[in-house]
């Protein structure tokens, strides 16, 4: 069984957010030290942590949130990931990168490391704030619509939201595509933006005896789209060791407020049964892992990559994308 590093990582994060005593904390930051150290026994068979560098980098955020520090070894081996360009491909480096950067400023910040590697912590944050500055699309996204909260709070955690043009172009991009942001977790990553803020400025808040003033908000049930709709599910294997491009290329038909998940199950429950599909389920919710017994792994640097014909990347999981009637999606193996 995998640590829970990023998982517990979020937890103590919005814990400290939350103004909570530090009592019931305290066994929980414990808890997550020796998950640090579970996660990276990795290394030894593959050279990086059993989870991810981005679940490393959230576990070092939230230690250094709590003001705990860390062993200089456990930095560096972040600092080394990013040195050689080990955290991720497209939207998911983005993530990773401005998880990590935020970590090492939130150590320099906090005087928890040493004036030499507190130099280089600087150093690192600011080269990947220049990065993102050069990834950003014509549209203004950095990655894809949901790595630019965490490339914006990059800008305001480094000061570069003060000199950079691309984020303003980012932030405009972002309120355009406000209706993304579905899930808890999205809104997380996002609304600390909105304000100005990074996930640094709960390191400093000052927590007071707040009146209890919060109320249940009544919700309105969305509201069904009649009719159906005919989406074109299409697998494709570029890979070389895949016996053929395309594994798999039917027209599925869905109810028209169904997502893409939805089609993968719809798909799934066509005769023949010759269609299978694997997901994870994550803070981010489910994610695509297995598609026609063809597995996405991190040690072979092949994901999933999720299409609407001809080359569109998709901006949203799974679960939240719904695509329209007569589209043609792609379910790609690609490589990093």
């Amino acid at each position: 069984e995998q640590p829970h590093t990023g998982r517990l990582a979020l937890y103590l994060l919005g814990l400290r957010a939350t103004c909570l005593p530090p009592a019931p904390q305290r066994l929980l930051v414990t808890w997550l030290k020796y998950h640090l150290e579970e996660d990276w026994t990795g290394s030894r068979r593959h050279g990086r942590p059993l989870t991810s560098y981005y679940q490393y980098g959230l576990g070092v955020l939230a230690l250094c949130v709590h003001h705990k520090r860390v062993r200089e070894e456990v930095v560096r081996r972040l600092l080394t990931a990013q040195h050689h360009g080990r955290l991720g491909h497209g939207g998911n480096a983005v993530d990773t990168e401005a998880v990590v950067a935020l970590a090492f400023t939130c150590l320099e910040r906090r005087r928890l490391v040493g004036t030499e590697l507190a130099a280089e912590l600087r150093a690192a944050a600011q080269g990947v704030s220049r990065s993102m500055a050069e990834a950003q699309g014509p549209d203004g996204i950095i990655g894809n619509i949901y790595s630019t909260p965490w490339a914006l709070q990059v800008f305001l955690a480094t000061g570069a939201c003060q000199t950079e043009p691309a984020f303003g172009q980012a932030m405009a991009a972002l309120l355009e595509n406000l209706e993304a942001f579905g899930t808890a977790a999205t809104m997380a990553q996002v609304l600390p933006v909105l304000h100005g803020r990074s996930y640094l400025d709960v390191a400093s808040m000052h927590c007071r005896e707040e009146p209890d003033t919060l109320t249940p908000m009544d919700i309105e049930p969305l509201t069904e789209v009649p009719g159906n709709k005919t989406v074109q599910l299409v697998v494709e294997c570029p890979l070389p060791w895949c016996y053929e491009l395309r594994l798999y290329d039917r027209p599925v038909p869905v109810p028209a407020a169904a997502s893409l998940l939805d089609v993968l199950r719809a798909a799934a429950a066509l005769e023949p049964h010759d269609f299978k599909f694997h997901t994870r389920d994550t803070a981010q919710g489910p994610f695509l892992t297995q598609v026609l017994g063809l597995e996405a792994r991190q040690e072979k640097r092949n994901y999933w990559q999720l299409l609407r014909a001809p080359d569109t990347p998709l901006q949203m999981g799974i679960a939240d994308y719904r695509p329209q009637d007569g589209d043609t999606l792609i379910l790609r193996l690609s490589e990093w």
